[in-house]
């Protein structure tokens, strides 16, 4: 029986890719299925569909195109992306968004492919997977113009201030909160203010293989992020919330089931 679902899990084009089979049937072992796994561009995405055709029920996939490769979103992408989303595996449109800290495709073509897969997440009624990082007012702004017309939003990752996590929920969106919140360096902000989403708004993830949490004992071996390892990070956030880890278990299960559309999987 699945106790969490990791909604992102960058499966493709990474360390793990050569590993899949014992991932998953590690993942799920520890009560973590299914696992959501990430498209980051057109390509990646077409790459996830067929891996989720193989493990059906254990694998659901996004499809769309990270900032990163935003300048690879030309006149033809909308259509390609539209038809990618069509598959039965495919229970999200992203990963889309702006990331202005690496600026590793130009502003203005960022903000395009992400207007133009808020559309299309609105055209098809799908949820959509966001990302966000150091470009909070213009992606707030482009998020508000199509909100009203999407049926939901989760922005993943979350590692924000208390200012964008408060605007961010006015929204009315879904916050998914990695191992970040696990690193008392960097992840202090995130943890004094994690107990403020609201339980029907939050969500967990590995973000695997990155971000493996810092105050892990012992330490695992490898230096990659698993999803095995996400009951940790929940355990940790419920702490965090001053919540039973079983109710947030199964807290953040209903709400990923919910928002994925995957009411039925076990």
């Amino acid at each position: 029986m699945s106790s969490h679902i990791d909604i992102a899990v960058n499966l493709i084009g990474s360390a793990l890719e050569s590993n899949i089979d014992t991932i998953i049937a590690e993942a799920e072992s520890a009560g973590v299925s299914p696992l959501i796994v990430i498209g980051s561009d057109l390509p990646e995405s077409r790459q996830a569909i067929e891996i989720c055709q193989r493990f059906s029920g254990l694998l659901y996939s996004t499809a769309g195109v990270h900032p990163h490769h935003a300048s690879t979103w030309q006149s033809d992408s909308y259509g390609t992306n539209r038809e990618l989303c069509l598959h039965d595996c495919v229970v999200a449109v992203g990963e889309c968004g702006l990331d202005y800290n690496r600026d590793f495709s130009p502003r203005d073509m960022q903000r395009q492919a992400f207007a133009d897969q808020l559309k299309l997440a609105a055209e098809l009624q799908m949820p959509v997977l966001m990302h966000e990082r150091d470009a909070h007012d213009d992606f707030l702004a482009i998020l508000k113009e199509y909100r009203p017309h999407l049926i939901d939003a989760v922005l993943h990752c979350f590692t924000g201030s208390r200012a964008s996590l408060e605007a961010y929920l006015e929204q009315d969106i879904h916050l998914g909160i990695t191992g970040w919140v696990c690193d008392e360096r960097r992840g202090q902000e995130l943890a004094d203010i994690v107990p403020l989403i609201p339980d029907n708004r939050i969500m967990i993830e590995t973000d695997s293989p990155y971000l493996l949490p810092r105050s892990m004992r012992p330490k695992p071996k490898s230096s990659k992020n698993l999803p095995k390892y996400l009951p940790y990070i929940a355990d940790y956030i419920a702490a965090l919330r001053g919540q039973d880890a079983s109710q947030f278990a199964r807290q953040t299960l209903a709400n990923s089931r919910r928002f994925f559309r995957l009411e039925a999987a076990e």
